[in-house]
């Protein structure tokens, strides 16, 4: 993710002050984290019930209110393996809270089976919750483990391991999305993405578009606007008017890098008025979520998802 990326997806909330995308002093490359400063404190509230939890290709972002910078809260990010295939992450943070506060914490899965790697990772509040943590779990058996598991300090990601180790992890970030196989793949991850988010489960239309790249290139040729300066404009049509932006980044965040994301809205009750807009940066993935997303059952309503032509207006 770039700057301009970073700043893009928290200024769909709200008017920025500042914000940071903090990298490797001497690679340049992004660790993976940044600061947003907002001008209004309503927009950080909004901005953390909007984005927290967001799926970015591989990434699950965790978006919270920053903690003053001291030496207590550094490197208090533990590296768990040889977890139970099982053991999901509530069960994780139950067996680490006896330590102290958990900040974050996730078990890495199988992109394809959503099986459990038997890997995670724990940040606790304090650098010492962490040290205690490692005194009293590593080498130890969980209840239903057949073997002990490794609680270790989790390595800097500047640090070459730790290079080495995200690249092994995340490598099919890279790689390009072709075939039904995988239309029905991300269904499934937006089906299962809205369980999880709503809470209960909507009513899902099984289509998988067998629609191809190069099909969908000869298709999107007709009055389209191009790309714009952020990238390429996707149109959403039969929303709710209950729909907010929510909606949005939770189903197209899963296909790629979204950059913007825009419900309209009624000028006399606010609601939306059935439609919206979605900006992605990438072609190939913003055809692959119109072709997974189109005629999209979302609760009572099948969505229609096309690029944006130069009929279809903002307002």
């Amino acid at each position: 993710m770039t700057q301009e990326e970073f700043k893009s997806l928290f200024g769909s909330i709200g008017e920025i002050e500042s914000c940071k995308l903090v990298r490797d002093k001497i690679t340049g490359q992004s660790l993976g984290y940044g600061f947003v400063n907002y001008v209004d404190p309503n927009d950080a509230d909004k901005a953390i019930n909007t984005l927290n939890g967001l799926k970015l290709q591989t990434k699950t972002i965790k978006v919270s209110y920053a903690r003053p910078s001291s030496a207590s809260i550094r490197d208090a990010n533990l590296y768990v393996s040889g977890l139970p295939k099982t053991m999901s992450q509530k069960d994780m943070e139950q067996l680490f809270s006896q330590y102290g506060r958990i900040i974050t914490s996730r078990i890495l899965v199988d992109q394809v089976t959503g099986i459990s790697r038997g890997v995670g990772f724990i940040r606790f509040d304090k650098r010492n919750e962490a040290e205690e943590a490692i005194k009293g779990l590593n080498g130890q058996k969980p209840l239903g483990a057949a073997e002990p598991i490794t609680v270790k300090f989790a390595n800097n990601p500047s640090q070459k391991t730790g290079q080495a180790l995200l690249t092994q992890l995340y490598q099919t970030a890279a790689r390009r999305f072709t075939g039904p196989l995988h239309h029905q793949t991300q269904q499934a991850r937006c089906a299962e993405l809205q369980n999880d988010t709503h809470g209960s489960s909507p009513s899902f239309l099984p289509r998988f578009s067998p629609i191809t790249i190069d099909s969908m290139t000869s298709l999107a040729g007709v009055n389209l606007t191009g790309p714009t300066g952020a990238g390429w404009c996707i149109f959403v049509y039969n929303l709710s008017p209950e729909a907010d932006e929510s909606v949005l980044w939770q189903l197209f965040g899963p296909f790629g890098a979204v950059t913007n994301v825009k419900v309209i809205r009624d000028f006399t009750t606010n609601k939306c008025k059935g439609f919206g807009f979605v900006t992605m940066t990438n072609y190939d993935e913003a055809a692959m979520a119109i072709a997974s997303l189109n005629g999209y059952r979302l609760g009572d309503r099948v969505l229609q998802v096309s690029f944006k032509t130069s009929k279809q207006h903002k307002a």
